[in-house]
């Protein structure tokens, strides 16, 4: 197969689709890659080292999408790049389409295949090509949110481990899957009074468990949280639904009720976000003010450490990845029902119902897809 990884082209994004062992591999497995000159170099690859991998180096991302039967992203594909997908080729990438009806309708009107990553699932109940940059964005959301806090940006000047005499930050965390546990392992490290707020009882044994010294649990009932969110000096939003866009969990009603300068960290901007006032921002222009309270929204936060995330998606992405270029994506999906659940559209169909009914659009099964 003839596989293609062009030049991540939104804002402040440094990852690329594969790192140069994927591409090895690839070749390995008697593929032909085909790597847009410089997509590795935000992340530290060069030419040379897809070069070294057996991959062919192409001037322009025009050139990747029109020879590659399968397209290999990072991010969801801009408005340019959907222009330049067609029916018969398979994407696979980030795509969050449940609050993006744009991507959606043109990703339909392409024909084209895509298999989000987002939506690929694991005998455990898991999101394993989520999971990394997971990973990364909960670890992330600590330090930026301290950074938000700082008083020249806007925040509440408060040190989130304090100092002898001075009480530490309180950190809410809301939502206690991956993104939530990795945040609250690292604000607690940090020296934050952090409590994690979910709604399964499981989840909050395991935490208590596996944490209990560390942090606090609290179950996420409407009341819990906002009583909570009250004392925070910041709040991390860190809930998943997969596939569907973010739950609003705290409204610009109750900003009024937050401490002035308090810190919204929203990790669930790529599904539209878990604040009714959140809204997409970038690196380059990451936070803004609603009614005092500060808010860091970027869509793809692990983008800041573009090396680390690179390496840790490519590591999650490859089986999948040569499985799809070994076998077809029909005779892969086939065999592997993880990676059939990662099937968002197929030649003008929808086919994940969670996009379809955030979307109010018509979906077929995925299992059905595989007969057209």
């Amino acid at each position: 197969m003839k596989i293609g990884c062009p030049k991540e082209i939104k804002p402040q994004e440094f990852r690329v689709g594969m790192t140069p062992d994927a591409a090895r591999e690839a070749v390995a497995h008697g593929h032909h890659v085909f790597v847009e000159t410089n997509a590795g170099t935000g992340a530290g690859f060069t030419d040379a080292d897809y070069v070294a991998a057996g991959a062919t180096i192409l001037p322009t991302a025009e050139e990747v999408f029109a020879t590659a039967e399968m397209i290999v992203k990072v991010k969801e594909p801009q408005a340019v790049e959907r222009k330049r997908l067609r029916a018969g080729q398979v994407l696979f990438t980030y795509l969050h389409l449940a609050p993006d009806p744009e991507q959606t309708h043109d990703l339909l009107a392409s024909g084209v295949t895509a298999i989000a990553y987002e939506t690929v699932t694991d005998d455990r109940g898991g999101l394993p090509l989520l999971a990394p940059m997971s990973e990364v964005a909960g670890r992330l959301a600590p330090q930026v949110g301290a950074w938000t806090l700082q008083k020249a940006n806007g925040g509440r000047g408060v040190l989130l481990g304090g100092v002898p005499g001075v009480s530490p930050a309180k950190v809410l965390v809301i939502g206690g899957g991956v993104v939530g546990t990795h945040a609250a392992k690292v604000a607690a490290g940090m020296g934050a009074d952090v409590t994690v707020l979910d709604r399964s009882i499981n989840r909050l044994r395991y935490l208590d468990d596996v944490f209990g010294g560390q942090f606090k649990n609290a179950y996420a009932s409407a009341g819990n949280t906002i009583a909570l969110a009250r004392e925070a000096d910041m709040i991390i939003g860190a809930v998943l639904i997969p596939g569907a866009a973010a739950p609003k969990l705290i409204s610009k009603a109750q900003l009024k009720e937050l401490k002035p300068g308090a810190a919204l960290v929203d990790v669930a901007i790529d599904q539209g976000g878990c604040f009714e006032t959140s809204r997409a921002t970038t690196h380059q222009d990451p936070i803004y003010e609603v009614d005092g309270i500060m808010h860091y929204c970027v869509a793809n936060m692990p983008g800041a450490v573009a090396r680390t995330s690179t390496q840790a998606l490519g590591n999650a992405t490859m089986p999948f990845m040569l499985a799809l270029a070994d076998k077809g994506w029909k005779l892969a999906c086939a065999e592997d029902r993880h990676l059939l659940a990662g099937l968002n559209t197929h030649a003008g169909k929808l086919t994940y119902a969670a996009v379809g009914a955030a979307l109010g659009l018509p979906t077929i099964a995925a299992t059905d897809a595989l007969n057209i």
